[in-house]
């Protein structure tokens, strides 16, 4: 991934630099407890910065070589879901506990699989 401050010092204009390097969305607050009413997020990287019991969040669609990043910066485990059809590890969702983040990799137009971390 790039940085966006190389990005723009290049000549690139700060829009044509976030849909090469990525946006932010800093302080999402997860919802539901189940995919249907689970807060969608779209962002590159997403910090959740509450999670009650139960909660999570719902990730776009997948896209072959997509990437995105969430960290759980909340009280509880994360539950993440993917979109309606879609899979994450080839299951109906992933877990994030408080504190961690995960990478997600974009395997094919209904796949993703995580890459669990710190």
């Amino acid at each position: 991934m790039a940085f966006p401050s190389r990005v723009q010092g290049s000549g690139t204009s700060g829009g044509q630099t976030q849909a090469i390097v990525g946006d932010v969305s800093a302080s999402v607050t997860a919802t539901g407890s189940v995919a249907g009413d689970a807060a969608a997020v779209s962002a590159v990287v997403t910090r959740v910065a509450t999670a009650a019991a139960g909660t999570g969040v719902k990730i776009p669609t997948a896209e072959v070589g997509a990437m995105m990043l969430v960290r759980n910066d909340g009280a509880s485990t994360l539950t993440v879901y993917p979109q309606t059809g879609g899979t994450i590890n080839g299951t109906s969702s992933d877990s994030i506990a408080a504190g961690k983040a995960n990478l997600f990799f974009g395997t094919s137009a209904t796949a993703w699989v995580s890459l669990d971390g710190a």
